[in-house]
């Protein structure tokens, strides 16, 4: 009986060999053993409807369509409006009392922007009045074409920082300032052309492959190099290095302050006026943090900040006893600035360039911030819609005096605090700005650069997220790997190395994991028929005579050969291990995890197949999904090792091969 047991011909000879059976399950006799399902060769798929459903999966996984469907064209054409502009939707059902909440939120958001905005610019090394320029015309469009309800639109610190990096590095912004500036321009002109095109051709996946580690350890690097970059206006140097790495800032400050006994590079005014005013807006965010009824007290620290400041600037005179300050704002909304755009010359392709960098920073960080608050308030947000808006803005900005703007975290957490309920905020935002335009400007003459550069100080501190970082390093070191690699990038290289170092290590990531799947070696939870990782479970009994071995991946030309050896090196393992015990006569590949495979995954099934041959052991394989099944019969596979060595689960397989364990 155990020589009948261990024939392959006999065992299969318990599987149903009737496709067409309309009860599937094999019933046998009562002094047999269990039935098992028979495995039969799937439905062959249409080629075409395949590629559609691959296509709609990859392009039209949220099925935007599906509105337009049986509607009549009128109501098609409505509908389109309606999505590219959200505000004619949400719009009908807009009351007073949602107002009141949007003009609360719309005030102090403005309170907070028109003081970093000033900062912002100076950190992109354009004049003063760009930074609120962008406050202005992009919130408004992106009022009418965005779906968030609680991102609040304009420059941010790191995409400025990073503009500002990358500008410099084609142009002195002190000895070219015209030229200088039509290349922000034509930068902010492609970056929303590149915004534009993901979200129309929704391709917003291909941000997903720069990973959150990285992006912490980005925006952590980014937060410390503009902390050091103010150390500038903080101390009041007027000599300062133009690179951004740390050890080039601190040698700068440092020689600046070797020379200050004889030469006062360094203004005490200044330095007492700064550290003051930053320990207020400091102690501001945590009486916000403490209680969140306070949101407010953060939000409005800064433009305190900027009037008493500037109004002690102004009585006491002390920009004669040189405290730096910032003299001269422009009057007056945004100058046309469309024919500034390089259309054509050297400077067009590097205005490409810089473009797509900063376009893609600034549409990860916005689409996350939106997706944030999104789900705070549980409502859905379409990434592409976001894109497209995010674009328009940016495109439209260009043509009208505005560097890149985008979503503001620090901004748009206030505006959720704020009880903001649509995007009528930025609207209010951007009214308040204008004004400012027109009325206020002149009277930041006074304003003390140190009081800018506190706020952005106060402000970009918030961007290194700690206990994002120890959570990292708590789930996967690779990710903290990652997180690390791109911050130390930044602080001590510069901004685009750091960038580019964050998406290396994503990319390396997806590679090492592509490449180098896991394996695990399964065994039987005691008193059931299930069949578990046994380093999971180190009570998981092996089966005698069989090994169970699990593929958590698919296989593809990029893997194949790994897990060919790796199996086979299991086998080795398994053999040295357990030498006193039966020696291995099947081998179980349980499929379930893998999803799809490729030729070179069949090939190196083959090469598998020969070698469990050679070594007389059979190959045995269990719950193939449909797309992999189809393709192990349209290979001839599943011929060429026998339909009956393929099975629904791991149990159907030991209940053929192995039917003593069942008792077990």
């Amino acid at each position: 009986m155990k020589g009948d047991n261990n024939n392959p011909t006999i065992m299969s000879g318990r599987i149903a060999a009737d496709v067409e059976m309309k009860d599937s399950d094999i019933r046998l006799g009562a002094d047999e053993l269990p039935y098992v399902h028979k495995v039969g060769k799937p439905p062959k798929q249409d080629l075409l409807k395949e590629i559609k459903t691959a296509l709609k999966e990859t392009f039209l996984s949220d099925d935007p369509l599906k509105p337009f469907k049986d509607q009549p064209k009128k109501k098609k054409f409505v509908l389109g409006l309606q999505t590219f502009f959200p505000i004619l939707n949400w719009g009908r059902d807009y009351s007073f009392s949602k107002f009141k909440g949007d003009l609360i939120a719309g005030c102090t958001i403005a309170s907070l922007c028109i003081p970093q905005d000033i900062g912002y610019a100076r950190l992109a090394n354009l004049p003063a009045q760009y930074g609120l320029y962008s406050s202005f015309v992009p919130p408004l469009i992106y009022a009418f074409m965005g779906s968030s309800r609680d991102i609040a639109i304009g420059p941010v610190a790191v995409v400025s920082l990073l503009l500002g990096s990358m500008l410099q590095d084609e142009i002195d912004p002190n000895k070219h300032e015209h030229e200088y500036l039509r290349l922000a321009f034509t930068a902010t002109f492609f970056a929303g052309i590149t915004q534009a095109a993901l979200g129309f051709f929704r391709l917003g996946f291909l941000i997903d492959f720069l990973s959150h580690a990285a992006i912490v350890g980005f925006m952590g690097g980014a937060a410390v190099t503009i902390s050091l970059q103010q150390l500038k206006g903080l101390f009041g140097i007027k000599d300062f290095t133009k690179k951004t790495d740390v050890v080039s800032v601190m040698r700068s400050v440092v020689n600046s302050a070797h020379h200050g006994v004889s030469q006062a590079f360094w203004n005490w005014q200044t330095l007492l006026i700064g550290v003051s005013f930053l320990i207020f807006l400091l102690v501001a965010k945590f009486i916000g943090k403490k209680n969140k009824k306070l949101f407010w007290v953060p939000a409005i620290a800064p433009l305190i900040s900027v009037i008493v400041s500037t109004f002690f600037v102004f009585i006491t005179h002390a920009e004669r006893h040189g405290v730096l300050i910032v003299r001269h704002i422009e009057q007056g909304i945004n100058p046309s600035s469309v024919h500034q755009i390089y259309f054509s010359g050297p400077y067009l392709a590097k205005g490409f360039k810089i473009g797509v960098v900063a376009g893609l920073i600034a549409l990860t960080e916005a689409v996350a911030i939106g997706r944030t608050f999104a789900a705070m308030k549980d409502y859905q947000l379409d990434g592409n819609k976001e894109m497209v808006a995010l674009g328009s803005m940016n495109i439209i900005g260009s043509m009208t005096s505005c560097y890149v703007a985008t979503g503001s975290f620090s901004r748009s957490a206030v505006n959720y605090m704020a009880g903001c309920n649509t995007a009528v905020s930025n609207i209010v935002m951007s009214i308040i700005v204008m004004l400012t335009l027109f009325v206020i400007t002149p009277l930041f003459k006074y304003t003390p650069n140190a009081i800018l550069a506190s706020i952005i100080i106060s402000a970009v501190l918030g961007l290194i997220d700690y206990d994002a970082v120890v959570l990292l390093w708590k789930i996967d070191k690779f990710d903290f790997v990652a997180c690390m690699g791109a911050f130390f990038g930044v602080v001590f290289i510069s901004v685009e190395i750091g960038l580019l170092i964050a998406v290396g290590i994503s990319f390396a990531k997806i590679l090492l994991q592509v490449t180098r799947p896991r394996t695990a070696v399964l065994g039987k939870i005691p008193r059931t028929t299930v069949y578990r990782n046994v380093e999971q479970y180190p009570g998981a009994t092996r089966v005698p005579g069989v090994l169970i071995v699990r593929v958590d991946s698919a296989i593809y030309f990029s893997n194949s050969n790994y897990i060919k050896e790796r199996i086979l090196r299991w086998l080795t393992d398994e053999e040295e291990t357990f030498k006193d015990h039966p020696r291995v006569e099947y081998l179980i590949v349980d499929m379930s995890p893998v999803t799809d495979i490729d030729t070179s995954g069949i090939h190196a099934l083959e090469e598998l197949h020969s070698s469990l041959h050679k070594k007389d052991v059979q190959l045995i394989l269990t719950n193939p999904g449909q797309t992999l099944l189809a393709k192990l019969h349209a290979s001839h596979f599943a011929d060429r090792i026998g339909e009956d060595k393929i099975f629904l689960t791991i149990n159907d397989a030991i209940l053929t091969f192995a039917p003593k364990m069942e008792q077990a």
